[in-house]
């Protein structure tokens, strides 16, 4: 299972066609606690929009890394190219690649194909 943590409808709409496309169960969380939740069923790959609005991306990749039983989930997340400052604090507090918003839906099919072992 894949955890996207995205509240745009229009990449949420991408996910999904990608994650169906390349086999893979895709689980949207649409708030911090549905994400934490959702995390601790120990999905393999965890995607999170670091400029959305529902959540605070940092704070959930933060509570997420401090917790011994889901820190070793591999978070991929997605960011305006010009947004310096979400950048540096998203890797800061772990996400483990940060990807510019373009990159992240041209590279998705490769980064699903790689955590399902395809």
């Amino acid at each position: 299972m894949v955890l996207a943590v995205i509240d745009d409808l229009m990449l949420r709409s991408r996910v999904s066609a990608a994650a169906k496309a390349s086999g893979a169960q895709i689980r949207f969380a649409g708030s911090e606690t549905a994400a934490i939740a959702c995390a601790a069923e120990g999905p393999a790959l965890i995607l999170i929009d670091l400029n959305g609005r529902r959540t605070d991306p940092i704070r959930v990749v933060a509570r997420l890394k401090a917790d011994a039983a889901l820190s070793q989930i591999r978070i991929v997340g997605f960011v305006s190219h010009v947004d310096v400052e979400t950048i540096a604090g998203a890797r800061a507090a772990g996400v483990d690649r940060v990807l510019a918003r373009g990159a992240f839906v041209n590279q998705l099919p490769t980064i699903l194909a790689a955590t399902l072992g395809g």
